[in-house]
C-alpha cells in the first residue's frame, strides 16, 4: 500500500550477464511513496537546527545586553556548533553506516528539541537569576549543537537509500538547502521577534518547530531503508568505515574537494555569524543586517568561481557608509554564486569517493568546513582593531575595524576557488558502477589472434551469441513496455511477448 505501483525506471537494456539472478535484481528495484515523508522530516530537522544555530547572531548586541555578557560570548553561542561537530563527525558517520538512518535521525531530533527547551528556560529566567541566564542558554545551545552532525550529515545517505538515481540530486538538494533556509528564517525573524518580546520570545519561537520535527521523526520514521532498493548502488555494500577512511586519504580528487569546499563552508559560516557586527560599524541597522543575511541566503537557494568575486566586492562596500543598495546587491550575489554549489558538491563527493559510504564522504567535508570556520572566526576577530566611537556607529560596544579581516576573507575565498578550478578532476565512480551493474562490464578491444582462436575452438559461438542477443533485446523491450504501462499484469504480458519475439 505504501509503495509506488511501478518499479524504478531503468533506461536501456538488461545487464550483459543473462543469468536469472541479474534479472531478478533488476526487477526488484522499487521506490516507495514513504520516501517523501522521510525527506520532509529531515528537511524540518535541518531547518529547525539551523534556526537555533544562528538565532542570536542577527541581534548580537541586544542579546549581549540581555544576558549581560560580551559580544565574544554571544559569538561563542554560534561557535559552539563548530567546536562540537568536529569531534562528533567520525562518530556520526560510523552511526549512519552501522546503526542506520532511523536511529541517527531520532537521536538528533531529541537532542535538538531538548536543546531548544533548555535555551528557552535559560532565556526566561527572572532578573533575580540574571547570572544564570547565559550558562543555561549556552547549555541548551550545546545540546542542539550535538544534534547538528546527526542531522546535517544525512542528506546524501537518505538520497542514496530511498531515491532512484534520477531523483537523488533533487532529494539531496532539498535536504541540504533546508539548512540555509533555516538561516534565512533566523535572519528575518530574530530582529522582528526581538522588537516584540526580546530574547525569550526568540528562544520560544524556535522551540516550536524543534518539538514538531522531533514528534514526526520519532513516530513517523519506521525504518532506515525501504524493503527493496531503489537503485543498483543501494543494493551494493560499501567499504567498512576505517577502510573507507584509508581510501579517502589516498583519493587526490576527494582531498582537493575536502579542502576547497570546506573553505567555502567556513567562509559562509563566518559571513552569516559576523555580518551584524561588520555592518554596525558604518551605521547600518540590525534590521538591515538581517535583511542582507536573508538576501544572501535567498539568492543562494535560487555557480563557485564568481562567489570569490562577490566576496571581494563585499569586503569593499561593507566598509563604506550609506551604501545600502550596494551592500544588499553584493550580499545577494555572494549567496547566489556560492550557496547553489553546496548540494552539487556533496553529490560530487559521493561520486568521486565511491564505494566509500555516503555519510563518511559527505560528513568529512562538512567537518572540514567546521574546523576551518573555527580557525577563520578566531583569526578574523583577532585581526580587528578598536575604533574611536563615531556618531554613525550603532554597535553596542566600542566599534571594531573589519578592514583587514574582510580583505583576508576575500583572499582566502579566491585562493581556494582557484585551487578547485585548476586541480580538481575526477570520474563519476558511482554512476559508472551503476552503469556496469545495468549493462555489464565494458569489454576491451579483442585482438585478431584471440578472435581467430575463439572461432576455431567454438564454431557455433556466433549462433549462441545471436540467440542471447535476441533474447536480451526481447526481454528488454518487454520490460520497458511493461514499465510504461505501470501495471503488473501488463508487465508480465509484455515480458512474454518480448520473449516470444526474441525466440523468433
Amino acid at each position: 500500500m505504501e509503495k509506488d505501483d511501478t518499479p524504478a525506471r531503468l533506461c536501456g537494456s538488461l545487464p550483459g550477464e543473462h543469468d536469472e539472478d541479474a534479472l531478478d535484481k533488476l526487477l526488484e528495484l522499487k521506490v516507495y511513496r514513504r520516501r517523501w515523508f522521510v525527506l520532509l522530516v529531515l528537511c524540518l530537522l535541518n531547518l529547525s537546527n539551523a534556526t537555533i544555530w544562528l538565532s542570536f547572531a542577527p541581534v548580537a548586541s541586544q542579546t549581549a545586553s540581555y544576558l549581560h555578557v560580551s559580544l565574544e560570548q554571544v559569538n561563542l553561542l554560534s561557535l559552539i556548533y563548530m567546536l562540537v561537530s568536529v569531534p562528533l563527525s567520525f562518530g556520526t558517520t560510523w552511526m549512519l553506516d552501522a546503526l542506520g538512518l532511523r536511529i541517527t535521525l531520532i537521536l538528533g531530533s531529541w537532542l535538538n528539541m531538548l536543546g531548544a527547551l533548555v535555551r528557552y528556560v535559560g532565556a526566561a529566567l527572572s532578573e533575580y537569576e540574571l547570572l544564570s541566564r547565559y550558562p543555561v542558554v549556552f547549555l541548551g545551545q550545546t545540546l542542539s549543537a550535538l544534534a547538528q552532525p546527526l542531522i546535517i550529515f544525512t542528506p546524501t545517505k537518505l538520497a542514496a537509500l530511498w531515491f532512484p538515481e534520477h531523483q537523488r540530486a533533487t532529494a539531496n538538494m532539498l535536504a541540504s538547502m533546508s539548512n540555509p533556509l533555516g538561516l534565512l528564517l533566523a535572519n528575518l525573524l530574530s530582529p522582528l521577534l526581538e522588537d516584540h518580546g526580546g530574547v525569550p520570545t526568540i528562544a520560544l519561537a524556535y522551540t516550536v518547530p524543534a518539538c514538531v520535527s522531533c514528534l514526526l521523526a520519532t513516530v513517523g520514521v519506521r525504518s532506515s531503508s525501504p524493503p527493496t532498493a531503489p537503485s543498483p548502488s543501494a543494493q551494493s555494500s560499501h567499504e567498512p568505515f576505517f577502510q573507507g577512511l584509508k581510501l579517502l586519504v589516498k583519493n587526490r580528487a576527494y582531498l582537493i574537494l575536502l579542502l576547497c569546499l570546506g573553505a567555502g563552508i567556513a567562509t559562509f559560516t563566518c559571513f552569516s555569524s559576523l555580518l551584524d557586527q561588520i555592518l554596525c560599524v558604518q551605521g547600518y541597522s540590525y534590521d538591515f543586517a538581517g535583511l542582507c543575511g536573508a538576501l544572501f541566503i535567498v539568492w543562494g537557494i535560487i555557480n563557485l568561481s564568481l562567489s570569490a568575486v562577490a566576496c571581494a566586492a563585499f569586503s569593499v562596500v561593507a566598509l563604506m557608509p550609506q551604501q545600502q543598495v550596494a551592500v544588499a546587491v553584493v550580499c545577494s550575489l555572494f549567496g547566489f554564486f556560492g550557496f547553489s554549489v553546496y548540494p552539487v558538491a556533496m553529490e560530487l563527493s559521493v561520486e568521486c569517493s565511491y564505494p566509500v559510504g555516503e555519510a563518511t564522504s559527505a560528513g568529512l567535508i562538512f567537518a572540514s568546513g567546521q574546523v576551518q570556520a573555527v580557525v577563520y572566526m578566531v583569526l578574523l576577530q583577532s585581526l580587528t582593531t578598536r575604533l574611536a566611537p563615531t556618531p554613525r556607529s550603532v554597535c553596542g560596544e566600542e566599534p571594531q575595524s573589519w578592514r583587514v579581516p574582510l580583505m583576508l576573507m576575500a583572499g582566502l575565498c579566491a585562493f581556494f576557488t582557484s585551487v578547485f578550478v585548476l586541480f580538481f578532476h575526477s570520474r563519476y565512480r558511482r554512476l559508472e558502477a551503476e552503469e556496469q551493474a545495468r549493462y555489464g562490464p565494458k569489454e576491451g578491444p579483442v585482438s585478431s589472434q584471440q578472435d581467430h582462436r575463439g572461432s576455431a575452438d567454438r564454431p557455433d559461438r556466433s549462433v549462441d551469441q545471436d540467440v542471447d542477443q535476441s533474447l536480451t533485446q526481447g526481454l528488454s523491450q518487454g520490460l520497458n513496455q511493461g514499465l510504461e504501462q505501470e501495471l503488473d499484469q501488463d508487465v508480465d504480458q509484455s515480458l512474454t511477448q518480448g520473449l516470444d519475439q526474441g525466440l523468433d
